[in-house]
């Protein structure tokens, strides 16, 4: 029987590399069958792109057996610098072992939560790993989701929505990090937005998706300031997404939205986190769903 933390001889945890990506592929295509390889390739592509977080994996943590990756966790680090300190985030993700080497699967995990410093997120937690989830320490900082129509709330007569781009004279309003978060997410695909309301600049950043089994289009709200500068500036940010024909949009919550009209769903998107500060809800900039796609 294999005990917790430890790995025979010929069995190693190490750092994922470059050379790695092909058995990394074939082992994230075993454990996901519904991803296609494709899928899974840019998925390290885009992590190889990523700036590097001091001495952190690029890619995450492999399980390895005479040379063959046997086992795999994603792993994707970002350093934010705000007011209060730099802060390092690390979304674990797609984490895979054959059949054989589950009982060293935890190894790959833990050997990545040993930092204190550093908060872990799982925004995709299979329901299979819940207790494990909590037995490795994460606690969940969404508990649901609120589905809201943002073009029924009222229009400040001051509010206006912009499309974000670098020579934008607004983009001068916001912190050098929110420009950041703005622009890097503008080129992965989703749609970067300021909204200016009473001479203050809040950014938005959202993302296209589709929900129940594909039929709606809508937008996730992957960064907010706060769910209260979600609630401000929702009827503005609603008519501006009309253009493209877009009526509903979804954001992490624990509970309804005041301010907003729409229905939450209890249990629906559980995202945990582990370490000194849990993620805001509205904040899912540079995780799994924006790098890898939905």
């Amino acid at each position: 029987m294999a005990v917790l933390g430890t790995l025979p001889p010929d069995v190693r945890c190490r750092p994922i590399r470059e050379a790695d990506w092909e058995g990394v592929v074939d082992c994230l295509c075993r454990g996901f069958p519904e991803r296609s390889r494709s899928y899974w390739i840019q998925a390290l592509t885009r992590l190889s792109q990523r700036p590097a977080v001091a001495e952190f994996p690029q890619y995450g943590l492999a399980l390895e057996k005479a040379d063959r990756i046997v086992g795999v966790v994603l792993t994707l680090y970002t350093l934010y610098r705000g007011q209060e300190g730099d802060e390092v985030r690390c979304n674990l993700s797609s984490w895979s072992v054959d059949a054989e080497f589950r009982p060293y699967g935890a190894k790959l995990v833990t050997t990545i939560l040993k930092r204190r410093d550093v908060t872990y997120t799982n925004i995709s937690p299979a329901p299979a790993t819940l207790k494990a989830n909590w037995a490795l320490g994460f606690r969940p900082f969404s508990t649901g989701q609120f589905a809201f129509l943002p073009a029924l709330n009222s229009v400040p007569p001051s509010c206006r929505v912009l499309k974000a781009r670098p020579d934008l004279a607004e983009m001068a309003m916001l912190s050098d990090s929110e420009r950041y978060i703005l622009t890097e997410h503008a080129a992965l695909g989703c749609l970067s937005l300021i909204c200016i309301c009473n001479g203050a600049a809040f950014p938005f950043v959202l993302m296209p998706r589709r929900i129940l089994r594909g039929l709606i289009p809508c937008y996730q709200v992957i960064y907010c300031g706060s769910l209260a500068d979600l609630s401000r500036c929702a009827g503005a940010m609603g008519r501006f997404l009309l253009r493209s024909g877009i009526l509903l949009c979804v954001v992490d919550a624990k509970e309804p939205i005041a301010g907003l009209f729409g229905w939450y769903r209890h249990n629906s998107g559980l995202k945990y986190f582990k370490g000194p500060r849990p993620p805001s809800l509205g904040d899912l900039t540079f995780t799994e769903l924006v790098i890898f796609g939905p």
